[in-house]
């Protein structure tokens, strides 16, 4: 029975069986290249923080829709804090500068084996900015 396929055969059904394993072996391979989901805002974890902010992390041009977070030295601590969409900020008028004294209530939560803070609300001097309502949703996801 096998006198029907030839080499050249048998060569070309190799490199087609080849081709569909990678094929469907590719939303596998994928899957596990997804990054990672966003923290979600803990309402237990919920704290206060008073600190300087220093560094500014905005997203490259191009990327306005990216998260904007800051780095604030507390005491002897250094905590990376998220913020929003840059849009969105930039929306809103509010821009942050290094060594600027700010006060925050936010979630502390856990990216990986990052820990980080994701804000609800951000106050330098007279001026508050909220990100999050009370239960920690984001104020910006309804907007376009």
């Amino acid at each position: 029975m096998r006198d029907w396929i030839t080499p050249t055969a048998s060569l070309g059904l190799r490199k087609i069986l080849l081709l569909a394993c990678f094929l469907c072996a590719l939303p596998l391979v994928a899957q596990n290249k997804q990054p990672p989901s966003a923290p979600k805002y803990d309402l237990q974890a919920e704290t206060k923080l008073k600190g300087t902010i220093e560094e500014v992390k905005l997203p490259p041009k191009g990327s306005e829709k990216g998260i904007a977070y800051l780095l604030v030295k507390s005491g002897a601590n250094t905590v990376d804090v998220y913020l929003c969409p840059q849009s969105f900020l930039a929306e809103m008028g509010v821009s942050f500068n290094k060594g600027d004294e700010i006060s925050l209530t936010g979630s502390k939560v856990k990216q990986g084996e990052a820990d980080l803070m994701l804000a609800r609300e951000v106050v330098r001097g007279n001026d508050t900015v909220v990100l999050r309502d009370e239960k920690g949703n984001p104020v910006w996801s309804g907007r376009r």
